[in-house]
């Protein structure tokens, strides 16, 4: 058989040194200006994570959905904590509020504005996390957990994944909404739509983990 991978390794190298380098004849195309192109986006990462690679990003989404379940899981049998020690001096509890302020801000600019600059739905969902994060460890617990189920913070999350997956199995199929003007804020057809919902997402599930963190295991 050594003859047959000899002459192999012969006409390959016959076909490297005479035969014309395909890329020569082709024209120079810009990746990211096909991928604005196609998605309608100047951002072309939530070009790529909600269109071109939708598929992949669905299941990162139902990913951290059982990475919140699974906490929730394991924990469950646990001894909840008696004592939370927080930061209660003045400077960290003002510090702490004001980096929640800016995360807080820095979160919807991301999750409204996310197809139009960098950033993402994603990136608007860590931004949310962690201004709910400062809050949690200056604030009573107790105060948290009855704003998070006074405003059903735990079916609003679920609720969010389905539409998100519903939204993403219609793309998925074929149909979008118009694009619009590129640059525009109604722009991007169901992208928008997507980056918000994964925001959206991602901050309540966050919100949920610290809450959970913080009452079984105390402040981290």
């Amino acid at each position: 058989m050594k003859w047959v991978y000899l002459v192999a390794g012969l006409a390959l190298l016959v076909k490297i040194l005479i035969m014309p380098n395909p890329t020569e004849q082709w024209e120079e195309m810009s990746i990211v200006d096909a991928v604005v192109g196609d998605s309608g986006v100047p951002n072309a990462v939530s070009g790529i994570i909600f269109r071109n690679r939708l598929y992949d990003t669905i299941f990162e989404v139902v990913v951290f959905t059982i990475a919140v379940l699974g906490v929730a899981f394991l924990l469950a049998n646990e001894t909840p904590t008696t004592i939370v020690y927080q930061f209660s001096d003045r400077p960290s509890i003002i510090l702490a509020r004001l980096g929640a302020t800016l995360s807080t801000l820095v979160s919807i600019e991301l999750a409204i504005r996310g197809h139009l600059s960098p950033g993402g739905g994603f990136a608007a969902g860590v931004a949310g996390g962690t201004a709910i994060g400062l809050i949690a460890i200056t604030a009573n617990t107790e105060w948290m957990s009855a704003i998070y189920k006074r405003w059903n913070a735990a079916t609003w999350e679920k609720i969010s994944v389905l539409i998100f997956i519903v939204l993403s199995v219609i793309t998925l199929m074929g149909w979008e909404l118009p694009h619009g003007e590129l640059g525009t804020l109604f722009s991007g057809g169901m992208i928008p739509l997507l980056n918000f919902l994964v925001a959206v997402k991602v901050a309540l599930g966050s919100w949920a983990v610290i809450l959970l963190f913080i009452r079984y295991r105390g402040l981290l």
